[in-house]
């Protein structure tokens, strides 16, 4: 999983103070679709040096993804500067992925 790793102690530094546009994704080891959304979302990645790309283990920060209501994943949360732009649930081609960047950090 690319993407720095969200915890307790770095998330309010990573993400909420971070003054651009930040990608969360809530994912957990054994979720077959957070497997598969893998490789879409680290595509996407690099090919966004502009957006800050975050992971967030549910099962290592549950409180992390208690606070975005997570309760289904792969989730996306988009944030810029430190506010909630838009919360994805589900697995997203590439296209959809893209669209909802640009929707969200505009």
């Amino acid at each position: 999983m690319s993407g720095l790793p969200l915890t307790n102690d770095n998330f309010e530094a990573e993400a909420l103070n971070y003054q651009g546009n930040v990608i969360i994704d809530f994912w957990a080891t054994w979720c077959g679709p957070c497997k598969a959304f893998m490789p879409i979302v680290e595509a996407f990645a690099a090919k966004r040096p502009d957006i800050k790309f975050c992971t967030v283990n549910v099962d290592e920060a549950p409180e992390i993804a208690e606070r975005y209501e997570v309760m289904s994943i792969p989730t996306l949360v988009f944030l810029k500067n430190g506010e909630t732009k838009e919360i994805s649930v589900g697995s997203l081609p590439p296209n959809v992925l893209e669209a909802k960047a640009e929707k969200a950090f505009a």
